[in-house]
């Protein structure tokens, strides 16, 4: 093809040269034309298109001026406005792709786009979500977001946002609902381009506006405190954000107000309700009047010994080891009087205050919910306060030996000495004891409780149908979980809130003291001993599993509390 033209085209082969085509190889196929058929098809075609040009101009002649149309400009027209003749095409040659498809090509081009969608998705799988789409779900769903963008200062609300994540720690919250306060605040605020990450005990944000230098920012939690009140606080100011209706100046002088606001309930007062919450625990698990006075005298002298430990900076490992030794030592030696009390059950209601149990049922949490970091951090931190406590137990029965007191009576158990419904009633009042030396809102306090007399309904109708001793805390644990979420966020809370001081009394106490005797005195019996501690350390997973499970069953049935309450308020 020395001349460049090609079949079909009006140009002569003067007017369009190819070296190009002249330098490389012609391949010849079996029904390609010949040279000679394509020029004669080059001259034919030439011949039509000054034809057709000749024709053109002679009508727009005789129409006028005002009758004279303008061809249509395409990829197909000359540039004089000429139109393209038909191409001629060979008989032998490959048939060429049609134009303008039929519909039956149209069809078949929607349905492969079809299937493609399914296969494939709607976005590219690699592609990142929307970071506002982990609000899904959560209190804070559905956030009002600044239409103007970030303002000049977005610094100043990346510091917000560590303030507000390292107050919420500090406060006792997960890493699920810290994540999502954060990226609730920052979008509100206009900063759509953040990426949060948290481990157990610092939070890194980073923005990376468009076109701007990206910030990095980072926070270390190396302090906590109880206060549940003030994470009640910052939920609602997190919720007031995402309306929209709180500016970040107000925000974050609201932020310094609840730092610096005295918790609900005094020293004084939450010392006592450690006593009384040990004085009800040990009646609820079979005491009589005077083993709860003990607890109650016990339990008092514990948190007092533990605060000056903690005035001196004592780990708490070794403070919470001191002080279930205190409590068993104190125990033994009432025995050792021959007071008529069962040891077991006071020290059941001494070492119940020295659980871990907010840090596992987050833990738990944090595990289900993709935060494996977190996770892993508040599980050894939970095992290594559950090694101090089984600890602490240990010394004090080798103490307890060494000094010549009796062996205990451990194996006996005969349930607790009063009716249901008076259990239900020390149920109530325990779990508003821990409300407040959780430092809980005072008007979570008896919603709280009603929720743990539920979970003890379940437990012992499910105790009734013959249910296992692991699977029976494990029931009424989901229940407490699912009640815990409706009752917070009714009343403008988390969900940890409600179900930690709910859940506490499930907790296998006797089990692990039980054990503890058993693998430290009774040599005849370690095997038994390893086995309870092993199935108490499955009753402590399972009903922390059970809170988490509770919360994520009751979330379906609790939308309309968090973001369609929102656009409610909005709306007025």
């Amino acid at each position: 093809m020395k001349d460049g033209s090609t079949p079909g085209d009006g140009r002569s082969p003067a007017t369009n040269p190819s070296p190009v085509a002249e330098a490389l190889p012609v391949i010849r196929r079996p029904f390609d034309p010949t040279d000679e058929e394509k020029r004669k098809l080059g001259r034919a075609a030439g011949e039509a298109a000054a034809a057709g040009s000749q024709g053109a101009s002679q009508g727009g002649g005789s129409k006028g001026v005002k009758g004279r149309t303008r061809a249509p400009s395409d990829g197909r027209t000359g540039r004089q406005g000429r139109q393209r003749p038909p191409a001629t095409r060979p008989t032998d040659a490959l048939p060429a792709t049609p134009q303008n498809l039929p519909p039956s090509s149209r069809s078949n081009a929607a349905a492969r786009s079809m299937l493609r969608r399914l296969v494939q998705g709607e976005a590219p799988p690699t592609q990142a979500m929307s970071i506002v789409e982990r609000l899904a779900g959560s209190p804070y769903a559905n956030p009002m977001i600044q239409a103007g963008g970030p303002d000049a200062s977005a610094r100043k609300a990346l510091d917000f946002a560590l303030n507000l994540a390292e107050t919420m720690f500090r406060y006792g919250a997960g890493a699920l609902e810290v994540e999502t306060s954060i990226i609730a605040v920052t979008a509100t605020f206009g900063l759509d381009n953040i990426e949060v990450d948290i481990t157990n005990q610092s939070v890194v944000l980073n923005y990376s506006a468009e076109g701007q230098t990206p910030t990095t920012v980072l926070r270390v939690v190396r302090s906590w405190t109880n206060n549940y009140a003030g994470l009640t606080a910052i939920h609602q100011l997190v919720s007031d954000i995402a309306d929209g209706g709180v500016s970040r100046t107000e925000a974050a002088q609201r932020l310094d107000e609840i730092t610096h606001r005295p918790k609900p309930f005094p020293r004084w007062m939450v010392t006592a309700a450690f006593g009384i919450f040990s004085a009800a625990i040990v009646a609820f698990v079979g005491g009589t009047l005077l083993g709860s006075l003990v607890g109650f005298v016990s339990c008092i002298l514990v948190d007092l010994v533990s605060r000056r430990l903690g005035e001196w900076r004592v780990p708490e490992f070794f403070s919470v080891a001191t002080s279930s030794a205190l409590v068993t030592l104190i125990a033994m030696l009432f025995w050792w009087l021959q007071v008529p009390i069962s040891p077991a059950f006071v020290v059941v209601g001494g070492i119940l205050l020295l659980l871990p149990t907010g840090r596992l049922v987050s833990a738990t949490q944090d595990a289900i919910n993709g935060f494996p970091v977190t996770a892993a951090g508040r599980f050894l931190s939970a095992v290594l306060v559950f090694a101090a406590l089984v600890a602490g137990i240990a010394v004090a029965l080798v103490a307890g030996s060494a000094l010549g007191i009796p062996p205990l009576e451990v194996l006996e158990s005969s349930g607790s000495q009063y009716p249901w419904p008076v259990v239900a009633v020390l149920t109530f009042v325990a779990v508003a004891m821990i409300c407040i030396a959780e430092q809980t809102d005072v008007k979570l306090v008896i919603p709280t409780s009603l929720v743990a007399v539920a979970g003890y309904l379940l437990l012992i109708g499910a105790t009734s149908a013959g249910v296992g001793y692991r699977l029976a805390p494990a029931l009424a644990a989901v229940l407490i979980g699912a009640l815990s979420r409706v009752v917070a966020l009714r009343l403008g809370a988390p969900q940890l809130v409600v179900a930690v001081p709910a859940v506490l009394f499930l907790y296998p106490g006797l089990t692990i003291f039980r054990s503890m005797y058993m693998l430290t005195l009774d040599a005849d019996m370690v095997n038994d001993g390893a086995l309870g501690l092993f199935n108490a350390l499955t009753v402590v997973l399972a009903i922390a599993a059970g809170v988490v499970l509770g919360d994520n069953l009751a979330r379906p049935f609790t939308r309309k509390l968090g973001s369609n309450e929102r656009q409610r308020n909005r709306r007025r």
